[in-house]
């Protein structure tokens, strides 16, 4: 199986990886999202997971909040490094047939855990596994390595007019 990388600049990455969450469920297979620098627990897909039982589980590591990008607070790193860990974990028992790591390019990026932490990652994948990664700034050794790539352009967004994120479109 591959892994799947989803990334840059445009809206609709993770709505993506839930997607393909969503498709593999459908099929009868079983999905984790694992949520890097999220904590907000009114978020639609929290709830969503809930209707599915144990065939859609998704995890949050994060606090609710924004994460300072050139001094991130050391909670912040501490819960980054709790969902690598949590990833590591559920990747070696190969429990699941889709890993989503929902945001893990921007926690890398943002200095919470490392290249080395997530290529392991990558390597580790059981071959049964589709392993999807999201985020914006995806590293080129990250891109390098992901059997599929995917960059979003944005070219407009409604936000550069004003309009706020609403409730079952962007959360």
């Amino acid at each position: 199986m591959n892994t799947y990388l989803q990334g840059w600049d445009g809206k609709g990455k993770t709505t993506a990886a839930l997607g393909l969450a969503l498709r593999a469920v459908g099929h009868g297979l079983r999905a984790v999202v694992i949520q890097f620098m999220k904590g907000r627990i009114n978020y639609g897909e929290l709830k969503a997971a809930k209707r599915f039982g144990r065939s859609l589980t998704i995890i949050q590591t994060g606090r609710p909040g924004f994460v300072r990008r050139k001094k991130p607070d050391p909670v912040d790193v501490a819960l980054a490094q709790a969902g690598i860990q949590l990833a590591k974990k559920i990747l070696s028992q190969g429990r699941y047939d889709v890993v989503v790591l929902d945001e893990i390019n921007c926690a890398l990026d943002y200095g919470l855990i490392s290249l080395v932490q997530v290529i392991g990652l990558m390597k580790a994948k059981p071959r049964h596994v589709e392993l999807i990664l999201t985020g914006r700034r995806a590293h080129p050794q990250v891109k390098k390595l992901a059997h599929l790539v995917t960059e979003m352009k944005e070219v407009k967004h409604y936000y550069r007019e004003g309009e706020e994120a609403r409730q079952g479109i962007e959360w």
